[in-house]
């Protein structure tokens, strides 16, 4: 899900490799929070995603991962934990195409109350909300999820803990 510039209105990216640093975030129970997004213009096209968006300036991508998940859910008190998955992944989003370099950080936090307050104009018309699933939950689910493989992945995760060094993720071309 493509982020815009804060406080601009307007998206910034032109194009090229974007990193992104997104975020794996378990509560108490172990479910995993995940965003609802859609196309601006078809709230039909939709999918499942976890809470990110790409690093701004001079940002690291730990910093660009706590301030896009402070964005789209309100939560800052997480403990950010390591990098478990990385992938390459090119999608059509908002008329045009996203090509995306993306580290999955894991965290936890102890409050599940989410408040999209930092939304930006696009992503005020795409994203309708957001839920937290259980692992089984999202095994069975019919809905499009991306990573596509997370329900596994997060059941590895659960099942083993983070891995010792990222998993490369297979590349994504939507």
């Amino acid at each position: 899900m493509p982020a815009e510039a804060v406080g601009t209105g307007r998206d910034t990216y032109e194009g090229g490799l974007r990193k992104v640093a997104r975020v794996v975030l378990l509560d108490p129970q172990d479910r995993i929070l995940l965003l609802h997004g859609h196309e601006p213009d078809d709230p039909a096209d939709d999918w499942w995603f976890t809470p990110g968006g790409g690093v701004e300036g001079d940002e690291t991508r730990e910093q660009a991962a706590l301030r896009e998940l402070a964005e789209e859910t309100g939560i800052t008190e997480v403990e950010l934990g390591p990098v478990l998955w990385r992938r390459r992944c090119s999608f059509p989003f908002a008329g045009r195409r996203w090509d995306q370099d993306e580290w999955y950080y894991l965290a936890r936090t102890d409050r599940t109350a989410v408040a999209a307050t930092g939304l930006t104009e696009l992503e005020r018309r795409s994203v309708a909300g957001a839920r937290w699933w259980t692992c089984p939950e999202l095994s069975r689910a019919h809905e499009t999820v991306y990573p596509t493989r997370l329900a596994g992945l997060l059941r590895t995760l659960l099942d083993e803990g983070p891995p010792a060094r990222p998993v490369i993720l297979d590349p994504e071309i939507v």
